[in-house]
C-alpha cells in the first residue's frame, strides 16, 4: 500500500479524537461482499450539521487495514477498529469546518504540489501514482480531495499556533543555563522518545476517562507483545507526532515534559515505560534512542543552501508564483539560466543581493516546512517550488558539513527547541478545544 493522504508531508497534522467504544463502532458495518447486494448507505454521526455515512467509514476501514497489514500490524477486531476510525473522523471534519469558515485557502497548484511530493517518497511518478491508486481501489479524485483538506487543516494549525507561542530571551537564558549544568542534570541525556497518546477530552466524565484508560493499556500491551509502534502510532495517536510513527526527535532530555523524563529514566533504549497521564491524556512511551550528550560543544551538520522566494499579494497568487519557480527550475536544469543570478533578479528576500545564498545553517533554524525539504535535498539537487508562511521558495542545497555549535548557533536552536516544545503543547489543547466545541450526534443504523 502507497503513502496516502494521510502520510503526506503536510499531513499528519489532525489528530485522532478520544476513542468511543460504544454504540457507534456498532453502526457501521462491514463492506458487502463482492457480488453480493449492495448495502444501502445511511449517516452514522453528524459533526456541526455534515454528515459521516457509513461507506465513507467503511472505506477509510478498509484502507486502514491495507496499511495495517503493509506494515505487518496485527488487525484489532473489526468493531473495535471501526469506532476508532470514526472518532478520527468526526476530529478531523471538526478541524476542516473550522479552516473553511476561517478564510484559509489551498489554490490547485499546491494541490499539485503535494500530490507530486507523495509520489516523490514512493519513487514513482504522478501517472504511476494515479495507477496504484485505482489498484488499491482508491478514487483518484476523492484522494486529491483529501490533499485539500489535509492542506487546509495544516495552514490553519500554523496560522493559529504562531501566535499563541512567545519565546523571550530570559527563557533562552534559561535554556542554556540547564544545559551547562551537566552531570545528573536530565539535560545531560539525549533522547528520542515514541509517543501514543490517547486524548481525555477536557470535562470527561470518570465513565469516559475510565474507558480511555482502559484503550491506552490495551493499545501499550500490544506494543509490549511485539505490535509495531510506528503502525500503533499511525492507527491510535492523537498526538502531531503521529505523523512520524510517534517519534519526537531526538533531542536533550530537559526539552520533553517531565513527566515522560521520569518514566523513562530507568527504561533503556527499545524499552517501553507504563502509562503516563498528562492533562492532554493518556501516554505510551517508547524509548527509541538514549544517550549521553548536551547541547554546548556538540557537533551538528550544518547545510549551506541558497533560495528564491516570491511573497504572495493580490497580485502575486500562490500558484502564479509556483508556476513561475517552476519554470525558474526547468530553466536552471537546463543550463538556460543561473540560479544566483534568477535570485538576484527575483527573489523578495534580504538574501538576493547575494544570489539567494543564506550562508550555513544548523539545525532548527529555518521553519520546520522549510527545513523539512532542505534536509531531504542531496547536495546541488533543487527542490520543487515550496510554500510557507513567507511565500513560495525554489530551494537548492549546495554542499553540508560537519561543526561545532558557536554560542549564537546555540542560541538559535534553544530558540526553536523551546518554540517546537510550546507549539507542541498549544497544539494539543487547540485540537482538544476543536474536538469538544464540535456538536457531534451518533446515529442508529436503520432496522
Amino acid at each position: 500500500m502507497l503513502l496516502t493522504a494521510a502520510q503526506a508531508p503536510a499531513q499528519g497534522l489532525k489528530p485522532s479524537s478520544p476513542l468511543r467504544l460504544s454504540d457507534p463502532s456498532a453502526s457501521v458495518r462491514a463492506p458487502a461482499q463482492a457480488g453480493g447486494q449492495r448495502q444501502a448507505d445511511f449517516i452514522v454521526a453528524v459533526v456541526n450539521s455534515e454528515p459521516i455515512t457509513n461507506s465513507e467509514v467503511r472505506l477509510k476501514l478498509i484502507r486502514t487495514e491495507q496499511q495495517m497489514l503493509q506494515q505487518g500490524a496485527a488487525l484489532p477486531p473489526r468493531g473495535e477498529l471501526v469506532g476508532q476510525i470514526l472518532e478520527r473522523m468526526i476530529s478531523d471534519k471538526a478541524q476542516l469546518q473550522m479552516a473553511r469558515t476561517s478564510g484559509v485557502r489551498v489554490d490547485e497548484n499546491a494541490i499539485e504540489a503535494a500530490i507530486q511530493t507523495v509520489a516523490t517518497q514512493n519513487q514513482i511518478t504522478v501517472d504511476q501514482l494515479r495507477a496504484r491508486l485505482k489498484t488499491d481501489g482508491i478514487d483518484y479524485a476523492q484522494f486529491r480531495s483529501e490533499v485539500r483538506d489535509e492542506l487546509l487543516v495544516s495552514r490553519l494549525r500554523q496560522r493559529e499556533l504562531e501566535s499563541r507561542v512567545t519565546i523571550t530571551e530570559q527563557d533562552i537564558d534559561q535554556f542554556l543555563r540547564d544545559q551547562e549544568g551537566g552531570g545528573a542534570d536530565p539535560s545531560s541525556v539525549v533522547l528520542n522518545l515514541g509517543e501514543i497518546l490517547v486524548a481525555v477530552p477536557e470535562n470527561a466524565t470518570p465513565d469516559q476517562v475510565a474507558a480511555l484508560q482502559a484503550k491506552a493499556q490495551q493499545v501499550l500491551d500490544r506494543a509490549r507483545a511485539g505490535g509495531d509502534f510506528t503502525a500503533l502510532a499511525a492507527e491510535f495517536s492523537g498526538s502531531a507526532t503521529r505523523a512520524t510513527g510517534g517519534q519526537m526527535g531526538l533531542r536533550p532530555a530537559d526539552r520533553y515534559p517531565p513527566l515522560f523524563i521520569d518514566a523513562t529514566k530507568n527504561v533503556p533504549a527499545g524499552g517501553l515505560a507504563g502509562l503516563v497521564r498528562s492533562g492532554a491524556g493518556f501516554h505510551i512511551l517508547k524509548v527509541i534512542e538514549k544517550q549521553q550528550g548536551g547541547m554546548p560543544g556538540a557537533v551538528v551538520t550544518q547545510t549551506h543552501a541558497r533560495h528564491i522566494l516570491l511573497r504572495l499579494n493580490p497580485k502575486q497568487t500562490e500558484a502564479a508564483a509556483t508556476e513561475k519557480l517552476a519554470e525558474f527550475k526547468k530553466r536552471i536544469q537546463a543550463g538556460q539560466a543561473d540560479f544566483a543570478a534568477l535570485a538576484r533578479e527575483n527573489s523578495e528576500d534580504g538574501s538576493a543581493k547575494e544570489g539567494g545564498d543564506l550562508g550555513w545553517a544548523s539545525p532548527g533554524i529555518f521553519v520546520p516546512e522549510f527545513e523539512k525539504v532542505m534536509n531531504g535535498l542531496a547536495p546541488n539537487q533543487i527542490s520543487d517550488p515550496l510554500v510557507t508562511r513567507f511565500g513560495v521558495h525554489l530551494l537548492q542545497v549546495l554542499e553540508r558539513r560537519e561543526t561545532q555549535l558557536s554560542q549564537r548557533d546555540q542560541r538559535e536552536i534553544a530558540r526553536n527547541v523551546l518554540r517546537e516544545k510550546k507549539q507542541n503543547e498549544a497544539y494539543a489543547l487547540w485540537a482538544q478545544d476543536v474536538r469538544g466545541r464540535a456538536y457531534v450526534e451518533y446515529r442508529d443504523p436503520p432496522q
